[in-house]
């Protein structure tokens, strides 16, 4: 046997040598391409995501080396004569290679929408984890059934078999698939989504960065992750304030005495107000108000309402007006009261005390 393998080596290298460099040189023109792909997105940054042209050099990043290399084993297949069996093998990789591309094609297309839809939705993040993984192993799952059924590699046992035992995997993974069908319920829903801010019903807080099968993740303002599994979270009380816009109302209770002019008060109250929103919210946000509402024992009341864009700009937004207002207060001679009592003692005599 050494022998004939010996006898016939030389007719083999001969043939294999021009398939040889076919291959090379088609792999070297795909390396080609695909740095002058490269190059092209590089130098137009200004390209706008959304444009078909984007969408497209996105999904093809990264396969010009694999088309140049199926070109060339396409080349080899019908030009060269190679044995029966090697001809076969070619045709099986060709095959392949062709329906994987396209299947990634075709993936990172759906992906690139969904993360442009969500976008345009107002979330904040680009999409979630579940849902893309979704899209990709349903793809890709579509493309191995396809390349299984041309090597005549039947499938119907396969499911079958995924049919039987799936019913003994569902009894032992309850809890899991429960997660992933809370997690597609709150993304389809569309009643929490990544970047949403939200408060739930236990007390925790924070800004949603991702969901994916099994949890969603928070990110609090202390910048500490909190994990959430998705069924706890779709079975929640809980409030999102970035639905149904970020745009949130900042109510800040203040009291003036009964001395106070109180259009002199309000019309103070919304010029500082005013002030502090242009300056830390901008323009875009709605005017300042003020409500009187309650006459109390030393002051009358009112709230004043200011508004943030996010949820998260609330406590900056406090924290400058009060210290605006109370210096601008202390300008116009308007008195913010605290409250005093007065004492009766049993001998008659009367006294007063703060109560702070």
């Amino acid at each position: 046997m050494l022998s004939d393998l010996a006898h016939y080596w030389p007719t083999l290298e001969g043939n294999l040598l021009v398939p040889l460099i076919i291959l090379g040189a088609s792999l070297f023109i795909g390396f080609v391409l695909n740095y002058l792909l490269k190059r092209y997105v590089n130098r137009h940054t200004d390209l706008a995501p959304d444009s078909p042209l984007a969408v497209l050099l996105h999904a093809v990043r990264g396969l010009p080396r694999l088309w140049c290399f199926a070109v060339g084993l396409y080349w080899t297949i019908h030009t060269v004569g190679l044995m029966e069996p090697v001809q076969r093998l070619l045709a099986y990789i060709l095959f392949t290679i062709l329906v994987f591309s396209i299947t990634r094609v075709i993936a990172r297309t759906l992906e690139r929408l969904i993360a442009l839809r969500t976008a345009a939705a107002g979330s904040a993040a680009a999409t979630t984890s579940l849902l893309t993984n979704l899209v990709s192993i349903t793809i890709y799952a579509a493309g191995a059934i396809i390349i299984l059924g041309y090597y005549g590699i039947s499938i119907a046992p396969l499911i079958t078999a995924l049919g039987v035992g799936g019913m003994a995997v569902a009894l032992g993974l309850q809890e899991s698939l429960a997660n992933l069908f809370a997690g597609l319920h709150l993304i389809l829903s569309r009643q929490v989504r990544v970047g949403d801010y939200i408060l739930l019903d236990s007390g925790g807080e924070g800004r949603v960065t991702d969901i994916t099968w099994r949890y969603t993740t928070i990110l609090t303002a202390t910048n500490n992750t909190v994990v959430v599994p998705n069924s706890k979270l779709a079975s929640a009380i809980l409030t999102n304030y970035d639905m149904p816009e970020p745009q949130i109302a900042v109510v800040i209770p203040v009291g003036v005495s009964y001395n106070s002019d109180l259009d002199k008060v309000e019309a103070v109250t919304i010029e500082v107000a005013s002030a502090i929103m242009e300056r830390l919210e901008g323009s875009a946000v709605k005017p300042p108000a003020v409500y009187f509402h309650t006459f109390s024992d030393s002051s009358i009341d009112f709230n004043a309402v200011l508004y943030a864009r996010r949820f998260t700009d609330r406590t900056k937004l406090k924290h400058e007006f009060i210290k605006a207002l109370t210096r601008r207060y202390r300008e116009e001679n308007i008195d913010i009261p605290f409250p005093i009592r007065t004492i009766l003692r049993p001998d008659g005599s009367a006294s007063s005390s703060d109560i702070s």
